[in-house]
């Protein structure tokens, strides 16, 4: 019984300990920007959501007004994020979790009628809904501000 239990605290501390390892790796690198005049695509595993076309059906989310543009900086601020960069017609942010330190990129693109974006995370496989609620987020502060 002793020997499971030194067993089990050492598992959960190197579980830890790889979580927070991630969480710094996370934090070097940068949003991935547009591709051919779009969002970058998405890749095969499930930690990002996007409104561009090459989206996959479990991966995709609707975007956003066109008029919701101006406001996008004041959105994300509040909701704790940081914007990296604005264009006059793309826009990226980040935002870290608070207790591992995740970082993950939220981009924005303004097209002619609508505003697609993009959330994804920078290092693991599962973001256990974290992108989509965040876009689903900024979707209500959009509308209540």
């Amino acid at each position: 019984m002793k020997i499971a239990l030194i067993v089990l605290v050492l598992l959960v501390v190197l579980v830890i300990g790889g979580l927070f390892y991630l969480g710094q790796q996370s934090r070097s690198g940068s949003a991935p920007g547009l591709s051919n005049g779009q969002l970058a695509a998405c890749p095969s595993s499930p930690n990002c959501v996007s409104s561009e076309s090459s989206a996959s059906e479990d991966q995709a989310v609707d975007p956003l007004s066109a008029d919701s543009w101006d406001r996008l900086p004041a959105a994300v601020q509040a909701l704790g994020g940081t914007v990296t960069r604005q264009d006059p017609d793309y826009l990226s942010a980040e935002f870290v979790s608070s207790l591992f330190k995740f970082t993950d990129d939220v981009e924005f693109r303004r097209a002619d009628d609508v505003v697609h974006v993009r959330s994804a995370s920078r290092v693991g496989h599962s973001d256990m809904g974290a992108n989509r609620a965040r876009v689903e987020a900024l979707r209500a502060q959009l509308a209540s501000g």
